[in-house]
């Protein structure tokens, strides 16, 4: 239930409730999958945990600190980032942090990854967007303090320097249930208040 100002993954509202679990009830509805992500902290060659995400993994400087991540797609060097943070999400999570680093809006069932650095120094490291069956291997450069790892806004752990962070496509899928009426487009519409006018005075 969308009780706030966006939830797109909240897609009803209040008013709608009740109509909707009659709908419940009575099997009314479709189920979409969405992916999620694999997400491994590593230290010293260690695993000392392993998390799955529905939205994204940032990985930032405590008090908007400026932070150096070194980045690696399928073990190839990208970029070594100079930035708040590196977001990597899913499509369900393109209309999340992502959304606010200028990162692209995907449509929720794609299979695909945004790696999205968060204010970066240098203004031409934009987000980039990769297939599934891609991994994404972030490195914490040396000397740097005070960096965390947070898990769709709720798992928050302190990172050293050296610390791995790699990320993958999960096996397990999560399921949504999905009701007939609103598509996707009219969500965004409505959230983003893309057709509204405004009153200059």
């Amino acid at each position: 239930m969308n009780l706030g100002s966006l939830g797109f993954l909240t897609a009803i509202t209040v008013a709608e409730v009740f109509p909707l679990l009659e709908k419940l009830m009575q099997d009314d509805y479709q189920v979409e999958e969405r992916m999620l992500l694999h997400v491994e902290h590593t230290r010293a060659d260690e695993v000392l945990c392993s998390h799955r995400v529905l939205n994204d993994a940032v990985i930032k400087g405590d008090n908007a600190r400026l932070v150096r991540l070194e980045t690696r797609i399928n073990k190839e060097y990208v970029n070594t980032y100079r930035a708040d943070g590196l977001i990597i999400a899913t499509p369900t999570g393109s209309t999340a942090y992502s959304l606010s680093a200028n990162g692209p809006i995907l449509y929720p069932t794609i299979h695909s990854i945004i790696v999205a650095p968060i204010c970066p120094f240098n203004l031409t490291n934009r987000p980039v967007v990769i297939p599934d069956w891609m991994t994404v291997d972030v490195t914490v450069s040396p000397e740097q303090h005070a960096v965390e790892l947070i898990l769709d806004g709720q798992v928050d752990m302190p990172l050293e320097s050296g610390d791995v962070i790699k990320i993958k496509r999960a096996e397990e899928s999560a399921y949504l249930i999905k009701y007939q009426g609103k598509s996707y487009f009219d969500i965004l519409r409505e959230r983003l208040m893309w057709e509204v006018k405004v009153v200059r005075n």
